[in-house]
């Protein structure tokens, strides 16, 4: 692990979901599909034109991780939280299994509809990163929360849940880093343009 990426301030994130599904057809037209386990999140970030001195540190950054070498850590501006009204400390209720896409989840801030809801990430007490895919209605501060992909590792009783500032355990997908100049602000100062594409790491 090579620490977490300095800056933020992206002005655009494509965000993809890679799942490899191995499929065959017969010669009548019928398909067999089969899931392989490992999804990953993947995706590209984008920043506004900088200064040298906004620009210098991250692309130090970017040198230390030696390529696709390192991993590191991202964490999502704050537009990406989250949708719902949760304020809670969530905590997993009992144990469970690889595989399981269900989650009981504890220590919601209060009951009723829209704790956490359909796109927002989650995040266990490992690296993998999750999306909540139904909505989230809580009773007696307490729920069960549907996600994929299903659970990569395994859960213990009160371990913990992240739901907002979800960290991605990511590292780069290029040995190549390019960054681009050429535009100017009002006071002369020569702009810097830089995007990278990263993945999970898993």
């Amino acid at each position: 692990m090579s620490g977490a990426l300095p800056n933020t301030n992206f002005t655009a994130v494509n965000f993809k979901s890679n799942q490899k599904t191995l499929l065959s057809q017969t010669d009548s037209g019928k398909t067999f599909r089969r899931q392989v386990q490992g999804q990953k999140f993947s995706f590209t970030v984008q920043y506004p034109p900088m200064k040298r001195s906004e620009f210098a540190p991250i692309m130090a950054f970017i040198m230390k991780q030696r390529s696709r070498q390192e991993n590191f850590t991202i964490t999502f501006p704050s537009y990406l939280n989250a949708q719902g009204n949760e304020t809670g400390t969530l905590l997993v209720n009992g144990v469970h299994a690889v595989a399981d896409t269900t989650i009981a989840i504890d220590g919601f801030a209060g009951d009723g509809a829209g704790r956490l809801k359909a796109g927002d990430l989650i995040k266990f007490a490992h690296d993998k990163v999750y999306m909540v895919v139904e909505d989230v209605t809580s009773s007696s501060n307490a729920s069960t929360v549907t996600i994929e992909p299903p659970l990569r590792t395994a859960l213990t009783d009160d371990s913990s849940v992240t739901y907002d500032s979800v960290p991605f355990n990511v590292y780069l997908t290029s040995d190549a880093q390019e960054f681009a100049t050429g535009q100017n602000d009002g006071d002369g100062n020569l702009l810097f343009t830089y995007e990278f594409d990263v993945i999970e790491s898993l």
